[in-house]
């Protein structure tokens, strides 16, 4: 069982946790370098720069969040341990009908997230071949095109 929540500045070490432990998971295309490159980046600005929602275990610990801006999903990530449960479905859809979001990014390379997103009615609907810090990683820029 989880619950959504919100996160206080205090906790973004317990975020950047789960990201670093999800993106070694998923992001298969990164290097080690790129990894500590981006985490002192999401840990000192991305996430002051978006509306933080967490996933908590009975617990209360994060075992997942997301990230919203102007309704774009920005991030979302789910610790490894606990991938296969729903805990993406309930944020990304938490995200759809509370944050209103209409729009994500997500990387190309990571597979999985596109055909999550494509299967909860996402369409692409452009594509950058370098990401936001302009590394080439393309990103693809989808749009919810039905309510899930």
């Amino acid at each position: 069982m989880f619950k959504i929540d919100t996160i206080q500045k205090s906790e973004y070490l317990n975020v950047i946790a789960v990201w670093e432990a999800s993106v070694r998971a998923t992001h298969h295309f990164l290097k080690e370098e790129d990894i500590q490159y981006f985490k002192p980046l999401i840990l000192n600005n991305y996430l002051d720069a978006v509306e933080l929602r967490s996933a908590r275990n009975e617990q209360n610990e994060i075992i997942g969040f997301l990230g919203v801006a102007e309704q774009n999903l920005e991030m979302l990530f789910i610790h490894p341990n606990v991938r296969g449960i729903g805990i993406g479905k309930k944020l990304l859809h938490y995200a759809i009908n509370e944050l209103k979001i209409t729009n994500v990014d997500v990387n190309e390379q990571n597979e999985q997230a596109v055909g999550f997103y494509k299967h909860f009615g996402f369409e692409i609907i452009d594509r950058s071949e370098l990401d936001f810090s302009g590394k080439p990683f393309p990103i693809l820029y989808m749009k919810l095109k039905k309510q899930t």
